[in-house]
């Protein structure tokens, strides 16, 4: 864990948010098909993708509830960023994710080395939900200016801002978030 947080870190330019300034489309490409590839040969052709604009990751692949044998969807994202950042989670309820609950250790290690053959870096769910500490300014530094700017006109009570997330960033803000 210590080595993906030093790499993290690395890729981390504040200069760059969406891609770094060598990106290449090409070969990001390939490595997405390359993953979106294994899934679908693990899961079966009902995984579907989607691309990303103006954010930090390429894209996302979705596999069904009924494909994946967890009774739950799961999605898997890459990062324009790293070495390819590659991270998994389960989804829960309104498509929301849930994280790693859910994920099987034999999952995680497939995941992993499929990872490595693709040329991407897998990196925990657990690890993207540490709070953010690099040195790029991120919207969710912004939320508190925009939370005060909801209650001045009104759209948002005082008390339905959750005062202990407001301002804070985590590192899946940096690498698989809009920007």
């Amino acid at each position: 864990m210590d080595q993906i947080r030093a790499l993290l870190l690395k890729h981390d330019d504040p200069r760059h948010l969406e891609r770094p300034s060598d990106f290449d489309l090409d070969t990001s490409r390939e490595c997405f098909a390359r993953l979106e590839s294994a899934l679908k040969e693990r899961f079966g052709p009902s995984c579907s993708r989607g691309l990303a604009q103006d954010a930090s990751f390429y894209g996302v692949i979705n596999v069904p509830a009924d494909a994946t044998g967890l009774g739950r969807p799961l999605r898997a994202a890459m990062s324009n960023l790293g070495s390819y950042f590659v991270t998994a989670k389960v989804v829960v309820g309104e498509g929301v994710p849930s994280g790693e609950a859910g994920l099987t250790q034999e999952f995680v290690t497939w995941l992993d080395g499929v990872c490595a053959a693709a040329g991407c870096t897998f990196v925990p769910a657990e690890l993207l939900r540490e709070p953010y500490d690099g040195p790029s300014f991120l919207e969710a530094h912004r939320d508190e200016e925009l939370v005060a700017a909801h209650v001045a006109a009104g759209e948002l009570d005082e008390d339905e801002d959750d005062e202990e997330e407001v301002g804070k960033a985590y590192w899946h803000d940096r690498y698989f978030e809009y920007m």
